[in-house]
């Protein structure tokens, strides 16, 4: 699990395009909206998402390595050339040992060397496995999870290093609901077909892993069986998906002592000493009926079943590093199943992921020494700052809200942290050593980087320079503890930011961007923190039952949207990025109001300033999407689909009504007492 840290996209695949695309562009852009991808043919008053794109739609093919395709997806593509050109020229440059460039040039170089790895096999695994044959008990299992170096508590114990919601200052450690491998705990039990479909090959996938390390296949279809019985029962102790976006109920601040007299079983400081923890006495945990769960069942699992569990763990936590075998399985049941994807990503590019996990600041100094000046940084504080402005001067009108609960959100509004491009301070990694021949070792090493570096932080004040997410990532975060925005230079860049571009683009696409961040430090869950990033309750009982009242009438509008055959989307799960999505352009239509082209009607391409603003806010969300994978998304993304993203925001704003003459009977129109306003 992971803090409550409210991020633009949740997940992007990496993809191969049309070499024309993968090429660095080296030509100066004359045009900054597609206007060959509009289907004109459809009303923008009936469908806007389909008017601004439905012509890309219908004549795009999502590459075959891919689960879906877009804006985010061809930038991202664009940043992977970028970044393979650092990593290629680092690999072959012969630098100092210890040198950024010396690291992740072999940590790139050693990924690539499936000559070493596939004549491997699976033997970087096997003193590990040894060690699972050894146990006896439970309680011998849940020692050697703890004690892992590079993974502590394995798949079992999910935890997390970060700020303390009601303390925002100090680190502590938060546990979460672990133990599954499918997405979330319906996948579990529901019985459509789709859902069998993927339990199914959960099976086959769970077998063939144990076939690859000597066991014959009628065993391993019996230990596939045992697995899934398992994560079953477990996931009967998972908490909805929704209900993970209660920050209250999701806090419980516990004594070690207490936790080991309410779960005796799993002996929380035992737990904690094999951690290396021994000077913790207090945690925090986010779902206590799952570790009662645990707690419970571990005494009554036979042995043997619990250890082919954990071989199971081992191995698909880890068949991305091993030889093409234990990865071609992987990615048959999660890339090919679970997310429709028909081919396999390019070694580099996977390769590429794990320098970026890894290593991601020592490679991110690279990145933006050669592709993000430092006038690009200045360019985007100004668009923070206006944007900032104007959410000043809507809270101040807000006719809903009392003064006292003005004036907090005005102070917390004016201490927001704004992050740009790269950090201030980078992350030092002096003590991982990579080698050239090694890739699961030098993985193994980030992993152990990476596991004292958060274990050093518990208990200590929080380091509020810190980013988590690195520099060339296209997405961006809003982060309610440290009551932070933040945009990674990766996102910075067409079609979200061209500085040749047209005030209604960048307002449109870059400035929706950081609307919808800013809005993210006031939805349902950003607004219980309070201006230094504590959660809690600042606001008149009248002003949030005012809130509450005004975001169940959007949660009520996604809830009655659908997909593929009349799949509902979950209005509760989705709430916070739908306010953030109806803020974004809230405020960035605003902030573009007060620019010269804003106040003008000069037309371009034939559109107006306005007109122009939104085309370019729908553009940027342009996604196709495979069927497996639009399935998981609703099931466990607090984005709606991007669609519904365009869509569903434009028939609360009244804007989009008067730029292109929405009227009574348009599917998008609502009469103005129905239209969702919030901030």
């Amino acid at each position: 699990m992971r803090p409550i840290v409210k991020i633009l996209v949740t997940a992007l695949s990496v993809v191969a395009v049309a070499s024309c695309q993968q090429k660095e562009e080296t030509t100066t852009r004359t045009s900054f909206f597609d206007k060959s991808g509009m289907d004109t043919t459809v009303s923008p008053g009936d469908d806007f998402f389909t008017y601004a794109n439905g012509k890309w739609v219908k004549e795009t093919k999502i590459p075959d390595d891919q689960t879906g395709w877009g804006s985010f997806n061809t930038l991202y593509e664009e940043n992977l050339q970028k970044t393979k050109s650092i990593l290629t020229e680092a690999a072959g440059a012969g630098a100092k040992t210890g040198s950024i460039e010396q690291q992740v040039g072999d940590l790139y170089a050693s990924g690539l060397d499936t000559t070493t790895i596939d004549k491997l096999g699976y033997e970087p695994l096997k003193a590990e496995l040894a060690q699972i044959g050894a146990l006896n008990d439970y309680k011998e299992a849940l020692n050697y999870l703890a004690s892992s170096q590079s993974n502590p508590g394995g798949k079992f114990i999910g935890y997390y290093v970060g700020a303390d919601d009601r303390q925002s200052s100090l680190n502590r450690i938060n546990f979460g609901q672990a133990g599954l491998s499918l997405p979330e705990k319906d996948y579990y039990t529901k019985t459509d077909e789709s859902t069998k479909k993927i339990r199914t090959a959960f099976l086959n996938y769970a077998a063939k892993l144990f076939t690859l390390v000597g066991v014959d296949s009628l065993s391993a279809k019996t230990k596939a069986n045992t697995i899934l019985a398992f994560e079953t029962a477990l996931a009967q102790s998972h908490k909805e998906q929704a209900d993970l976006r209660d920050p209250v109920a999701n806090y419980n601040k516990l004594s070690v002592a207490d936790l080991t007299k309410q779960m005796p079983n799993l002996n929380w400081r035992a737990l904690l000493n094999s951690m290396k923890l021994t000077s913790i006495d207090t945690v925090l945990v986010g779902q206590p009926g799952y570790y009662k769960a645990l707690d419970k069942t571990l005494p009554t699992v036979p042995i043997g079943e619990l250890k082919d569990k954990l071989v199971f763990d081992l191995l698909d936590e880890n068949a991305r590093l091993l030889s093409q075998p234990f990865e071609q399985a992987r990615y048959e049941f999660y890339g090919r199943t679970l997310y429709g994807q028909p081919k396999q990503a390019d070694r580099w590019k996977r390769v590429t992921q794990f320098v970026d996990r890894g290593l991601g600041e020592a490679l991110g100094q690279l990145w933006v020494k050669k592709y993000f000046p430092a006038e690009a940084k200045e360019r985007m504080l100004t668009l923070v700052n206006n944007l900032q402005k104007v959410y000043r001067e809507r809270i101040e009108k807000l006719d809903w809200m009392a003064p006292e609960t003005k004036k907090v959100a005005l102070v917390k509004l004016d201490r927001f942290v704004k992050k740009i491009g790269y950090p201030d301070k980078w992350k030092d990694y002096s003590e991982v050593t990579i080698k050239r021949d090694d890739f699961y070792g030098n993985v193994q090493q980030t992993y152990i980087h990476h596991v004292k570096e958060d274990f050093a932080k518990i208990n200590k004040p929080v380091d509020r320079a810190e980013w988590m997410m690195t520099p060339p990532t296209v997405n961006a975060y809003a982060n309610p503890t440290n009551n932070e925005i933040v945009f990674p230079a990766g996102i910075l860049q067409f079609p979200f930011f061209d500085k040749d571009a047209d005030d209604a683009i960048n307002y449109g696409a870059i400035g929706m961007v950081i609307g919808h961040e800013m809005t993210h430090l006031f939805d349902d869950q950003g607004r219980q923190y309070d201006a230094n990033g504590n959660l809690r309750d600042w606001w008149t009982k009248a002003d949030a039952e005012r809130f509450n009242t005004k975001t169940q009438a959007v949660v009520n509008q996604y809830n009655n949207f659908t997909v593929l055959d009349n799949l509902h989307l979950n209005g509760r799960l989705t709430l916070g990025e739908n306010l953030a999505d109806l803020g974004g352009i809230t405020l960035a239509y605003q902030a573009f109001k007060l620019t010269k082209q804003g106040q003008g009607t000069e037309k371009i391409d034939g559109f107006t300033p306005d007109q122009r603003f939104f085309l370019g806010f729908a553009q940027v969300w342009r996604t196709k999407v495979r069927d497996e994978s639009l399935r998981v998304r609703v099931a466990t993304d607090p984005h709606s689909p991007d669609k519904f993203r365009v869509n569903g925001p434009l028939t609360n704003f009244a804007p989009f009504y008067a730029a292109f003459d929405v009227k009574p009977g348009q599917k998008l129109y609502k009469p103005e007492v129905q239209q969702a306003k919030v901030w």
